[in-house]
């Protein structure tokens, strides 16, 4: 019923920037947490970033001071801000959205690539 629709993904250097976005369909967004997740060839998913409905944030050690989770309820959308890019943020990023006990839907996933 909920439809996440990322973009964003792309190549980059060592040192360089993305933003990516996630936009979901339906009314329940504003009372929703949303997060970004992203999955490396051969690992395991795992938690980048989070915000709440209110707006707290809470980032993994591995990105924290380089990237920033926002979100604009107006709009429906989740951001992501990467800075400081490293090879080792190669990997596909997911945007979620989460009610609890009630409901939990994915992003199609988008690919950032890190070139050293």
């Amino acid at each position: 019923q909920v439809q996440l629709v990322q973009s964003g993904g792309g190549l980059v250097h060592t040192g360089g920037s993305l933003r990516l976005s996630c936009t979901a369909s339906g009314s329940i967004f504003r009372i929703a947490a949303m997060g970004w997740y992203r999955q490396a060839p051969g690992k395991q998913r795992e938690l980048v970033a989070t915000i709440t409905s209110g707006g707290n944030t809470n980032y993994a050690d591995s990105v924290k001071g380089r990237f920033t989770i926002s979100r604009d309820n107006a709009k429906n959308t989740v951001y992501l801000q990467m800075n400081s890019l490293d090879p080792e943020d190669t990997a596909v990023y997911y945007c979620n959205l989460n009610v609890f006990r009630t409901a939990d839907y994915w992003g199609q996933g988008t690919q950032v690539t890190v070139s050293a």
